[in-house]
C-alpha cells in the first residue's frame, strides 16, 4: 500500500530492498516481507550463508598461510630487522582495525538499542490509548446502565400520576439505553485477538539480551586487542599464544554475527518498504479486525472516513436529548413532586460524567494518537534500528578481517620471540656491545 504520510523509508531501506533473493533451489523469491513463509526464510537464510562463505574462504586463506609459514621458510634471504619489522607492523594494524571496528559497534549498538526502545515505547503507549478506550466505554455504559436500573426507575414510580411526565421519562430510559448500547460496540481491539503490550514485551526481551550479547562480545574484542598489544610489546609468548587462540574464536563469532545482520538488515527493509501492506494482510489474515477500522488508523487521511462518526453523532444527539428532557423534567416536575428533586440531581450529575467521558472517548478514538504511535515506531525500527545493524555488520565485517590477519600474523610473531641468553649466544665475540665483552671489561678494571 505505501508507507505512511509521517515516515520516510531512508535510501539504505531501498537498497536493501533491492538485493536478490533466492531459496535453497536457487529460485527467485520475492522481496515481501513475509516471515512465515519457508522460501522467504530460505532466501534470508541463503544471504546469511554468505558470511558463512567468507568464513570458509579465510579459514582456508589462514591454512594455505601457516602451512607455507611450517614448511617453508621463504624468508632466509631478508633481513632480521626487515621480517621483524614486518610481523610487528601486521599485528598493530589488525589491531587497530579491531579497535577502530569497536567503536563503530559500540555507536552501532546505541543505535539499535535506541531504536528498539524507541519502538517499544510506541507500542506501550498506543496499548494505553487502546485500554484507555475500553475503559471509558466500560465506565460510562456501567453509569448509564445503573442510572437506568435506579434513578430512572425510581423517578417513573414518582411521576406515575402524571401520564405525560412518566413518557417523558420513559422515553429518556431508552435513549440512555441506547447510549449504553451503542458505546458498548465501540470497542475493537478485542477482536485482534492480541494487544500491542504483547509484542513490545517480546521486542524488550529480544533487545535486551541482543544487547547484552554485544556488549560482551565488543568487551571480548577490546581485551583481546588489548592483551595482544601487551603480549607484543613485553614478548610474553605464552599470551600471545593464548590470544592468537581467542583470536580464532572471535574470528568465527564475528563472521557469524555479520550472518545473523545480514539477514536482518535485509528482512527489516523489506518491513520498512512497506509497513502498511504487511500488517493489514497479517491482521486480516489472523484477527477478525474489521478492515475499514485498521485502514483509518494507518492511513489517518481526510480521504478515510472516521468507522465511528456515525455512532458518535447518534451518541452525541442522544445525550443532548436526555439533557434536555431532565431539564424540562426539573422545571415541570419538581414543583409538583418535590421528593423528585434529589433524584433528578443526580441524574443531571451522571450525565455530566457520561458527557465529560463522551468527549474524551471521542479524543482518543480519533486516529491522530494511535497513528502518531505508529509512526514512531516505524521511525525507531526503520531509521535507527536499521542503522544500528548496518554500523553492527561493518564492525563485524572490520573485526573479522582484524582477526583473520591476526591469526596470519601471531604465530609468526611468538616465533621471533627469543630469550636474552639465546640471543646473546647469537652475537659475535668481539662485539664491543655483547653483555660477554662487557662482563671482561669490568673484570680487567677491577683487577688493575
Amino acid at each position: 500500500m505505501g508507507t505512511p504520510q509521517g515516515y520516510q523509508a531512508s535510501w539504505w531501506v531501498y537498497l536493501l530492498h533491492q538485493a536478490p533473493r533466492t531459496n535453497f533451489q536457487f529460485e527467485v523469491v520475492r522481496n515481501d516481507f513475509a516471515p512465515q513463509d519457508w522460501s522467504y526464510q530460505q532466501a534470508l537464510l541463503f544471504l546469511a550463508s554468505t558470511a558463512g562463505l567468507c568464513l570458509a574462504i579465510s579459514l582456508v586463506l589462514i591454512c594455505i598461510y601457516l602451512i607455507r609459514f611450517c614448511c617453508c621458510d621463504p624468508e632466509e634471504d631478508e633481513p632480521k630487522a626487515q621480517r621483524v619489522c614486518w610481523v610487528t607492523w601486521s599485528c598493530v594494524a589488525a589491531v587497530i582495525v579491531c579497535c577502530a571496528g569497536i567503536g563503530i559497534g559500540f555507536y552501532g549498538n546505541s543505535e539499535a538499542n535506541d531504536g528498539a526502545n524507541q519502538a517499544t515505547y510506541a507500542l506501550l503507549n498506543a496499548n494505553h490509548t487502546l485500554r484507555a478506550i475500553d475503559m471509558l466505554v466500560w465506565q460510562t455504559v456501567g453509569l448509564l446502565s445503573a442510572a437506568v436500573r435506579g434513578d430512572l426507575t425510581r423517578l417513573e414510580e414518582m411521576l406515575a400520576p402524571r401520564t405525560e411526565l412518566l413518557a417523558v421519562v420513559r422515553n429518556t430510559r431508552r435513549q440512555a439505553e441506547a447510549v449504553a448500547h451503542t458505546l458498548g460496540g465501540l470497542p475493537f481491539w478485542g477482536d485482534a485477538g492480541s494487544n500491542p503490550s504483547q509484542l513490545a514485551e517480546y521486542l524488550a526481551f529480544l533487545e535486551e539480551y541482543r544487547w547484552l550479547a554485544y556488549i560482551l562480545l565488543l568487551l571480548l574484542d577490546l581485551g583481546i586487542c588489548l592483551f595482544t598489544l601487551l603480549g607484543l610489546a613485553k614478548q610474553i609468548k605464552w599470551l600471545v599464544i593464548v590470544m592468537t587462540a581467542m583470536s580464532f574464536l572471535v574470528l568465527l563469532l564475528s563472521w557469524g554475527s555479520m550472518g545473523l545482520e545480514t539477514a536482518a538488515a535485509v528482512g527489516l527493509s523489506d518491513f520498512c518498504s512497506d509497513p502498511d501492506g504487511y500488517v493489514i494482510n497479517s491482521t486480516q489474515a489472523h484477527t477478525e479486525l474489521n478492515p475499514e477500522i485498521l485502514q483509518y488508523y494507518l492511513i489517518c487521511s481526510q480521504d478515510v472516513p472516521n468507522p465511528f462518526q456515525q455512532r458518535l453523532t447518534l451518541s452525541q444527539r442522544a445525550l443532548s436529548n436526555i439533557h434536555s428532557q431532565l431539564y424540562g423534567l426539573e422545571r415541570e416536575a419538581v414543583p409538583q413532586f418535590p421528593g423528585a428533586e434529589k433524584t433528578l440531581l443526580s441524574l443531571r450529575g451522571t450525565l455530566n460524567t457520561t458527557e465529560s467521558n463522551f468527549h474524551h472517548l471521542v479524543a482518543l478514538l480519533n486516529c491522530r494518537g494511535l497513528y502518531k504511535d505508529y509512526v514512531d515506531m516505524l521511525k525507531g525500527l526503520c531509521q535507527d534500528g536499521l542503522e544500528g545493524l548496518l554500523f553492527l555488520l561493518l564492525f563485524s565485517l572490520l573485526s573479522a578481517l582484524a582477526f583473520t590477519t591476526a591469526v596470519c600474523s601471531l604465530p609468526r610473531a611468538w616465533a621471533r620471540f627469543q630469550s636474552r641468553d639465546s640471543d646473546y649466544d647469537d652475537m659475535e665475540d668481539d662485539d664491543p656491545f655483547s653483555p660477554q665483552e662487557s662482563k671482561r671489561f669490568v673484570q680487567w678494571q677491577s683487577s688493575i
